[in-house]
């Protein structure tokens, strides 16, 4: 019989401090907090729905440029070195820095949405580790429902804004070990020291480098990080989440690669992709690609 997966769109829809305000022609137009944002967007194929003097009005451009290995910043008025955003009751810092990244994915709400409800289905307090955890959205969504979470990036710059984060929510009580590693060498002697964890979040760059020079490259490392992973769960798992961007990679792949992961488990796997709906034409923004697994015991 044909294993194909079942496949679904999700995109964000609990935020009051960001937008999608429009896209088009290779660029977003995004509100975040009180300032409207021009970044680029490959997956914006068609026009953009709304008057060019209404993208005018935005604070800052982020210009590509190979020449710079990346881009820049360019500013139509000056804006504050960073500044609060919120999501639900989670309180984080946003800012524009040598890359297009502000410091938030706001197509990931519909991950941390998930996996609340997940661990508060549990009614226990799961330990579960936050691979490439970024500035801690994640983790203290995760940490918020109930979790005790370990956060783990190659970045000490970013682990520390992910406290920082932590702080501005007001939740520096709750149980977070923070780690700058990487992942895969952090997995392996988690592995060696017989840990075990319940619900594990991998959301991996196609590339990066570790706190010490290590090599990530997404296709060669992924398989390899999903079998450590699975020696590192708890013989009752709670949830897998797994997340890409930007690689040549299907949801199908992902649900494939967690399915394995997680044989002999009994659970499901769902997988598709998350992202964004326009305000001005309502068009869905594709901006990456999950799958999930969750224990029958608990909610799909």
């Amino acid at each position: 019989m044909e294993n194909i997966p079942s496949f679904e769109l999700l995109s964000a829809q609990n935020w009051k401090d960001y937008a999608l305000l429009d896209s088009g022609n290779g660029m977003k137009l995004e509100q975040f907090g009180d300032y409207s944002l021009i970044r680029p967007e490959p997956e914006a194929v068609w026009s953009p729905a709304l008057p060019e003097f209404e993208w005018k009005k935005a604070a800052a451009t982020y210009k590509p440029s190979p020449e710079e290995n990346g881009g820049h910043w360019e500013y139509a008025r000056k804006l504050p070195e960073r500044w609060r955003m919120t999501y639900g009751s989670l309180s984080f810092w946003v800012q524009t820095s040598a890359s297009r990244h502000l410091g938030v994915f706001p197509e990931q709400s519909c991950q941390w949405d998930w996996a609340d409800k997940v661990i508060h289905n549990a009614k226990t307090q799961p330990k579960v580790l936050n691979l490439f955890g970024y500035t801690g959205l994640a983790t203290l969504a995760a940490a918020k429902a109930g979790a005790q979470v370990t956060h783990l990036d190659a970045s000490k710059k970013v682990v520390t804004w992910a406290k920082e984060n932590q702080t501005l929510s007001g939740i520096s009580e709750l149980p977070i070990r923070w780690i700058v590693d990487d992942a895969l060498k952090f997995v392996q002697r988690e592995a060696r020291r017989g840990a075990k964890y319940q619900g594990i979040i991998l959301d991996p760059p196609k590339f990066g480098r570790g706190p010490k020079g290590e090599v990530w490259e997404f296709y060669k490392l992924l398989p390899g990080l999903l079998k450590a992973c699975r020696e590192i769960l708890d013989p009752h798992p709670l949830f897998i989440q797994l997340t890409a961007y930007a690689v040549k990679a299907s949801a199908a792949t992902m649900f494939f690669a967690v399915e394995e992961m997680m044989r002999n488990f009994d659970g499901t796997t769902t997988c598709g992709e998350i992202g964004l709906t326009e305000k001005s034409a309502g068009r869905y923004l594709s901006t990456a690609i999950y799958a999930r697994w969750t224990s029958a015991q608990n909610i799909s």
